[in-house]
């Protein structure tokens, strides 16, 4: 029994973790107030230099890219945020243990609470910056549609996923600690090869299918940013989305069984 209890900490852990979910969300806005403290426009300062970005990249690469605005700047705005959303939260998932090393050393908490804790925090920014969007569907004068509504377990698949890979990073980078700059590399080079700033259609079609298709994070993008532009995902998008969802939660649980018990020594 005692074996069996060992084997599957890890899940007991996470299960906590979701039980008590009030303490990690109200940790996360503490966050967002104590970095924003005695600011006057708190966390709209993000939001303001996300949007003076998206209008200069958007006036320079659509006319680079000979693209209308109509088309275009509601597309970058979209992937900018978005992406914006997904890099800081796998930043920081390479720091999510040892940033609270006190707590977890001092605390009996569930290590998943500090998981929780960090995507939230990025997830309510997000939410602020998401603001820019419909300004930026008033100024190109681009209606919401109906396929809008795919928004919603479009974002409810990418949260999951935030969470298992963040899990995992936060694992593994505890243990080797030079991991965190090969994660920043590593999203450096898929911010250039995913389509963010320049739109899918400017690949042919057979580099289509050997850059976009083998890459994770386009299939995640699409089935937020589709849904904002009045698209609907496509099938692929769906099942590649699904399917790493499934796959990285067996994988970080199994993870999360078998190195949750060394996590806090070695931070």
């Amino acid at each position: 029994m005692i074996k069996l209890n060992a084997n599957r900490e890890g899940k007991i852990d996470i299960l906590a973790a979701i039980k008590n979910i009030y303490l990690p969300l109200y940790l996360a806005k503490s966050d967002i107030r104590q970095r924003y403290r005695r600011s006057t426009l708190g966390p709209f300062w993000i939001t303001i230099s996300t949007g003076v970005m998206i209008a200069c990249l958007g006036s320079i690469f659509g006319t680079i890219f000979k693209t209308p605005l109509y088309d275009f700047l509601p597309f970058l705005s979209a992937g900018l945020i978005l992406w914006g959303f997904i890099s800081s939260t796998l930043t920081e998932a390479t720091t999510v243990f040892s940033s609270s090393e006190p707590i977890i050393k001092q605390l009996p908490i569930p290590l998943f609470t500090h998981v929780i804790r960090m995507v939230a925090r990025n997830f309510y920014i997000f939410l602020h910056n998401l603001i820019i969007f419909p300004i930026v569907l008033i100024c190109v004068q681009r209606p919401l549609t109906w396929e809008s509504l795919y928004l919603i377990p479009g974002l409810a698949i990418l949260l999951l996923n935030l969470l298992w890979a963040s899990l995992s990073i936060g694992i593994i980078c505890s243990r080797y600690r030079d991991l965190t700059q090969i994660m920043t590399s590593i999203l450096q080079i898929f911010f250039y090869v995913t389509p963010i700033i320049w739109m899918p259609s400017a690949l042919p079609a057979r580099a289509s299918l050997m850059v976009l298709d083998p890459n994770p994070f386009y299939h995640f993008m699409q089935i937020l940013r589709c849904p904002l532009l009045g698209e609907s995902p496509t099938s692929l998008n769906w099942g590649i989305t699904l399917l790493i969802t499934i796959v990285g939660w067996v994988f970080a649980g199994i993870l999360f069984d078998k190195y949750r018990s060394r996590i806090a020594y070695w931070l």
